[in-house]
C-alpha cells in the first residue's frame, strides 16, 4: 500500500531590497526554526500546530518589516519528493551536528596537548555550550538526520575525561554494557534506526555472525520511540550500544563483548574511517568499501535487503583479513 503523503507548511515571503538587516534577521529566524529552503524565498517545516505558530509569528514580523508573504499547507505533486525534502532537512541537521563534533575533536586535541591552553573550567564551559547546541539542533531534528550518536559519543567522551582520572575512564569504557555477558546478548531484538547505512549495517553483521546467530532486527524512527521489554538498541540515541567518545558503534560493540579477532580489529577501523570520516587509521580500502556500501543503499530501501546485502560484503572482507591476519 502506497504511503500517505507527507504535508508540509511553505512560508512564501518578500522583503524589501533596503537595508539588507531585515533580510538577515529573517534567515536567522528560519535557521532557528529548522526551516529548509524548497525555492527562493519558500521555506518548509513539517506540518503541525507548532509549525503553524511558529511561521504566523514570522510572517507578523515580516510585516513588520515591510515584507508581506504567505503560509500554504501543501502535498507535493511535481518537481521534489516527499522523500527530497526530508533529504533537505536531514543534510541541514546533518551540518549542524557535524560542526559541532568538530569543536569537540578541537577541544579533545587541545586537552592532549602537552600543558593544555584550556583549563578544566573553560574545557567544562565549553563542553556546556556544545551541550546546548546540540539540544538546539536535536528539537529542530524532523526527520533523525546522521549524526547526533557520533557528537553525542564525543560529548560524553569528553565529559568523562574531565570527570574521571584517564586509567579509571579506559576501564570503566572496556566493560560490558550492564555488566552483561555475552550469553545475557542472545535471543534479543535488536533495535536501530530506518535507513541503515555502514556502522549499523556493519554492527548488525557483528551481532548475528558473532553473537546471537539467530537475532532479530527492527527498524524504528529515530525520534520518539520507546524500547520495549528484550529489546536492545544500537547506533541510536541513548542506546544500549552506540558511539562512545570517538569510537563507532561498531567499535564499542566489538570492545564491550570482548571480541579479540586481529580481523575484526581492522574491519573496525574501517568502519570508524567512514562513519566517522576522519580518517584515524587512515585505511585506504575505506573509499572503496564505502563505494560498496552507497550502491547497497542506492540499489536498496528494504532494511532488511541492507543488511543482506552488507553482510555478504563482510563475511568476504572478514575472510581476506582472517587470512592475512591484518
Amino acid at each position: 500500500m502506497q504511503a500517505e503523503p507527507a504535508r508540509w507548511l511553505l512560508l512564501v515571503h518578500q522583503l524589501p531590497a533596503k537595508p539588507g538587516y531585515p533580510r538577515v534577521k529573517v534567515w536567522r529566524r528560519l535557521q532557528a526554526l529548522g526551516a529548509v529552503a524548497v525555492r527562493n524565498a519558500a521555506y518548509a517545516l513539517p506540518a503541525g500546530e507548532q509549525a503553524q505558530e511558529d511561521f504566523e509569528w514570522l510572517l507578523k514580523e515580516i510585516g513588520e518589516l515591510g515584507g508581506e508573504g504567505m503560509i500554504w499547507e501543501a502535498r507535493l505533486v511535481h518537481g521534489l519528493s516527499d522523500d527530497d525534502v526530508r533529504g533537505l532537512f536531514n543534510a541541514a541537521r546533518a551540518e549542524d551536528y557535524d560542526a559541532v563534533s568538530k569543536d569537540a575533536r578541537a577541544l579533545a586535541a587541545a586537552l592532549d596537548t602537552e600543558g593544555a591552553p584550556a583549563s578544566p573550567g573553560e574545557a567544562r564551559a565549553k563542553l556546556s555550550r556544545m551541550r546546548t547546541e546540540v539540544a538546539r539542533v536535536a528539537a529542530i531534528d524532523f526527520f533523525g538526520a546522521n549524526g547526533r550518536e557520533t557528537v553525542e559519543g564525543l560529548l560524553s567522551g569528553l565529559e568523562a575525561r574531565l570527570q574521571e582520572d584517564e586509567t579509571m575512564a579506559d576501564e570503566q569504557r572496556e566493560q560490558p554494557a550492564g555488566g552483561a555477558a555475552m550469553d545475557e546478548l542472545r535471543g534479543r531484538v535488536w533495535v536501530t534506526r530506518h535507513g541503515v547505512y555502514v556502522d549499523r549495517i556493519a554492527s548488525a553483521w557483528l551481532i548475528r555472525r558473532f553473537i546471537d546467530p539467530d537475532a532479530r532486527f527492527k527498524f524504528v524512527p529515530a525520534k520518539g520511540y520507546e524500547p520495549e521489554p528484550g529489546e536492545l538498541r544500537f547506533d541510536m540515541y541513548e542506546g544500549e550500544f552506540t558511539h562512545e567518545g570517538d569510537r563507532c558503534t561498531f567499535e564499542v560493540l566489538v570492545s564491550r563483548t570482548g571480541l579479540d579477532d586481529p580481523a575484526l580489529a581492522v574491519i573496525a577501523e574501517i568502519v570508524h574511517d567512514i562513519d566517522l570520516k576522519d580518517a584515524k587509521f587512515g585505511r585506504g580500502e575505506a573509499t572503496g568499501i564505502a563505494h560498496v556500501m552507497d550502491g547497497i543503499a542506492a540499489a536498496n530501501r528494504d532494511d532488511g535487503r541492507r543488511l543482506e546485502r552488507g553482510a555478504a560484503v563482510l563475511d568476504d572482507l572478514y575472510e581476506v583479513y582472517r587470512r592475512k591476519r591484518g
